[in-house]
């Protein structure tokens, strides 16, 4: 199982990160090794910052289709990265580092990719830290639509039955620290919770 991820598919987010928003899916892959399964964050472990980017993820069918849904975390080294990046070198440390991808609970999907990111689903991201708002949007307001992402990603990548499409963060990310309570949530018609995830820090 690997875990495609796919950057900047939120426009004001690729800005808040001085990045230019883009218009073909660029991707990162995570190893599954990655998914952090139980328990409390294990932030202050990590010898770095832990910032947070709550995601759409995918779950694919054996024929390519969308199975099920959920909410996602994609934790990210900040620094690191920016460092990496600016020696224009892989950035996988702050990326790819233990318990960096949470998965919610999976949502059965039996719709197409396209319908992901309508406006009339009504799907959207939720995440607060300490009972404050940090990030929220609709998946329709994606300025790379999932049915793009997977499109690009089959085209070359050799994607298996059970693999995870982590579909990219709105803007609002920030550092977590010991001691924070996070709650993602994907929510869809009705303001009805689809996946949850409610965590500690520590």
């Amino acid at each position: 199982m690997a875990l495609w991820c796919t950057i900047r598919t939120f426009a004001k987010h690729a800005l808040e990160l001085g990045n230019q928003p883009v218009a073909d899916p660029i991707f990162f892959i995570k190893p599954n090794q990655c998914l952090h399964e139980t328990g409390p964050l294990p932030v202050s472990q990590h010898p770095g910052e832990m910032h947070h980017e709550v995601e759409c993820v995918v779950n694919i069918g054996a024929n390519g289709e969308p199975v099920a849904i959920a909410v996602g975390l994609d934790l990210t080294d900040r620094p690191a990265q920016s460092d990496l990046r600016a020696e224009q070198l892989p950035w996988a440390k702050g990326k790819c580092f233990r318990s960096s991808a949470v998965v919610g609970q999976w949502h059965q999907w039996s719709s197409t990719w396209e319908s992901l990111n309508l406006e009339e689903t009504g799907l959207r991201l939720e995440l607060t830290v300490n009972g404050e708002l940090r990030q929220s949007a609709f998946l329709s307001e994606m300025s790379v639509p999932i049915h793009y992402q997977i499109a690009s990603l089959t085209e070359w990548a050799p994607v298996q039955e059970h693999d995870y499409l982590f579909t990219g963060t709105p803007s609002g990310v920030a550092q977590l620290v010991s001691g924070d309570a996070l709650i993602a949530r994907l929510i869809g018609p009705q303001d009805a919770v689809l996946s949850e995830i409610k965590m500690r820090c520590e």
